[in-house]
């Protein structure tokens, strides 16, 4: 989970989706999230068929944005939720104990919550303020520690991240850096993500 990429189609500049992934894991991205707010049902649907394979055949995990149902129909990775998506215990039951589930936690009881819930990983952020999802309550270096801290299970940091922001969450307990623009915003998905590799190697090993 070392360098957790998640789409964003705005930021490609009319390249396509599966050309800046493969891109991207050829990089040095770990994990693969889909998170395509602004597609149809079936645009969206359409995007993680064409995106599984290419994470499949690279041996990278490949999760779904709050949407049980197109994991199921793909057979993803898995999925990760939002404190207002569907529960991490209800995600869990459908998709089964052997599939990945993350969840998005600002504080330490929800991190705990989600924990007691199966939740397998914890995004947390934004940790700095980032024009990705400038809705998103900021997380204090100090609530990123003691959420890390609170958990037996591994918590990636995101929110306003990239190669020259990642360094100052060293000894936070975090172990990788989940990134929108920092990749897909880069005229070089591919340079971008070795770059945030061998930062977050520096940082999080």
């Amino acid at each position: 989970m070392l360098v957790y990429a998640i789409t964003d189609r705005s930021w490609l500049g009319g390249r396509s989706l599966a050309s800046c992934v493969r891109e991207a894991i050829d990089g040095g991205a770990t994990f693969v999230q889909l998170r395509e707010k602004n597609a149809s049902p079936d645009e969206f649907l359409a995007l993680a068929r064409e995106l599984k394979p290419i994470c499949a055949q690279a041996g990278v995990p490949f999760v779904i944005n709050d949407n049980v149902d197109v994991a199921l129909a793909i057979d993803a990775d898995g999925v990760h939720v939002g404190q207002s998506d569907m529960a991490c215990e209800r995600a869990r039951a459908l998709l089964g104990p052997e599939k990945i589930v993350g969840v998005s936690a600002q504080t330490v009881a929800q991190a705990l919550a989600a924990q007691k819930a199966g939740a397998d990983y914890l995004g947390v952020g934004a940790l700095i303020p980032t024009a990705t999802k400038p809705e998103a309550v900021d997380v204090t270096f100090e609530g990123l520690c003691a959420i890390c801290k609170a958990v037996d299970i591994p918590v990636v940091g995101i929110g306003g991240l990239n190669a020259s922001t990642i360094a100052q969450f060293r000894g936070t307990g975090m172990v990788g850096a989940a990134v929108v623009s920092a990749i897909f915003g880069a005229p070089d998905c591919k340079k971008a993500a070795a770059e945030l590799r061998k930062q977050c190697e520096r940082t999080f090993a």
